[in-house]
């Protein structure tokens, strides 16, 4: 088997130049090669980080809030510029603390009628706490989610933008979708056994009433913290249980763009997040990209996850950069 993944590695990197574009070729003994030229665009991580700093220009994100209100309507007309259908799927949720909220999930589609699909997603919500503040005074502030959140959601919106600047090829669709109420669950003063449950509602609601009946995609991504500096992105346990070959994909695009060092190949934790119902309800193999450091203060993820520092300093273009050409690359090359 390694003499095999020896081989294919070194087919890619020779059917692939050094402009970002990608040759596919076949061939049988009787007809002459023909190959198929697939321009990758290039991924503006400056376009993705103004994406970000809009977002937290409203203001926490939660539920029930102004600022929720107010960037929904701004992610649903921005994402009607780029995507061929746009809709606000709206549900009503109960939180941890018997609490009926009103979410609103957020999908965009590009080549709606094709039979085959990419499912990206991540969460636009913010966190209603700042349950993991050094400072206690500040453990019921909301937070920016400048990262946990607004970020996954900048990178996607650049390549909606890329998408409706460079078309796909009719015979592969994609689906964006924010997700809504991911961060609301149990403040950490509060959690008990059996919490899991409250976590990615947004997400839950969908897998059990997606946008059209009988949805399926052939993979999904989940983005989630991919927008601070010097990040660790491992193979998230949930993602190499359900869709390892998903992340095969993935990490060795990484790795031939030369981000290897940022998409370990190591083991990460088991993270409750929005791809968890998307596997179990909706049946999709979708990976998460996630930040998971067990070397930061909190011994999860990234250092400011869920503090009030967790604002639009932390994000770096590069880390943008780098995922969102990982993800444009996956996309486009599945063509």
């Amino acid at each position: 088997m390694m003499k095999q993944s020896s081989i294919i590695i070194l087919l890619i990197f020779a059917l692939t130049g050094c402009d970002g574009v990608v040759k596919k070729t076949s061939q049988t003994a009787s007809s002459p090669e023909i190959r198929k030229t697939i321009h990758v665009p290039v991924f503006e991580s400056d376009s993705s980080y103004s994406f970000i700093a809009q977002q937290i220009a409203f203001g926490p994100r939660v539920p029930g809030t102004s600022a929720h209100t107010n960037c929904a309507l701004w992610l649903k007309e921005k994402m009607e510029h780029f995507a061929d259908t746009v809709m606000v799927q709206d549900f009503k949720a109960r939180v941890y603390n018997k609490k009926i909220l009103d979410g609103k999930n957020i999908i965009s589609s590009f080549n709606p009628k094709a039979g085959k699909r990419i499912l990206l997603a991540a969460h636009w919500d913010s966190r209603p706490y700042a349950d993991h503040d050094p400072d206690p005074a500040n453990h019921r502030k909301p937070i920016d989610g400048a990262n946990d959140g607004a970020s996954g959601v900048g990178i996607l919106m650049e390549i909606a933008r890329l998408i409706k600047n460079s078309p796909l090829d009719p015979i592969l669709g994609v689906d964006i979708i924010f997700f809504d109420l991911e961060d609301y669950g149990p403040h950490n003063d509060e959690r008990s056994n059996g919490d899991d449950d409250f976590w990615a509602l947004g997400a839950q609601y969908w897998s059990r009433n997606p946008h059209k009946s009988a949805y399926k995609a052939q993979f999904g991504i989940l983005l989630d913290m991919v927008g601070a500096s010097n990040p660790v992105f491992p193979r998230e346990y949930y993602s190499q249980q359900y869709a390892a070959w998903v992340l095969d994909k993935t990490w060795r695009t990484a790795q031939r763009l030369g981000y290897d060092n940022y998409f370990v190949n190591k083991p990460g934790y088991p993270i409750n997040d929005d791809h968890i119902p998307v596997n179990r309800i909706a049946g999709i193999p979708m990976i998460d990209i996630i930040h998971i450091d067990q070397n930061s203060v909190n011994g999860t993820f990234y250092d400011h996850w869920h503090t009030l520092n967790d604002n639009l300093d932390q994000i770096d273009v590069k880390t943008l950069q780098i995922v969102g050409e990982v993800v444009t690359t996956v996309i486009y090359e599945e063509q």
